[in-house]
């Protein structure tokens, strides 16, 4: 009797965007710089949906790439650690910032920001891919959770 099994084989395919050929080069040295590139390339500022994404990093903080990860509502999504992570390990990711706008504008984290920070951090350690940091977008403004004291 055989034994079938089937063969499966997972490609990396990079789409050529001059929005993301003009930050391929660039080094992220703070919250500023990847909200700057989420504006840039997302326009997370103007969704009226919120819009979970991500910048994946190599060891020197240089821009893999850039990924939507998911699209909710006015006020909720659904996010979970293998869609944050499925880029980040095509990309051969060292780390990731997570980032997501409020379309209401109000940039304060809801329990559900932090259970996904938690769930998102824990599973980067398994994985050996850091989370940097998870940065809110609203009303022209930005909160880095990290810089608040409220990623580890």
């Amino acid at each position: 009797m055989a034994i079938k099994i089937s063969l499966s084989r997972i490609k990396l395919v990079r789409e050529s965007n001059h929005l993301y050929d003009a930050i391929s080069s660039r080094h992220i040295s703070g919250p500023q710089d990847a909200v700057a590139i989420f504006n840039q390339v997302l326009d997370l500022e103007h969704e009226a949906q919120e819009v979970i994404c991500e910048l994946m990093l190599d060891n020197s903080n240089k821009v893999l790439g850039v990924m939507e990860i998911t699209r909710g509502t006015v006020n909720a999504s659904l996010c979970h650690p293998r869609e944050v992570f499925r880029g980040a390990i095509l990309h051969n990711a060292a780390s990731i910032i997570l980032c997501h706008n409020h379309p209401s504008g109000d940039i304060e984290p809801s329990r559900e920001d932090f259970a996904v920070t938690e769930r998102v951090s824990k599973s980067g350690k398994v994985l050996g891919i850091e989370l940097l940091d998870h940065i809110i977008i609203g009303n022209g403004q930005f909160l880095s959770l990290k810089k608040n004291g409220m990623v580890d």
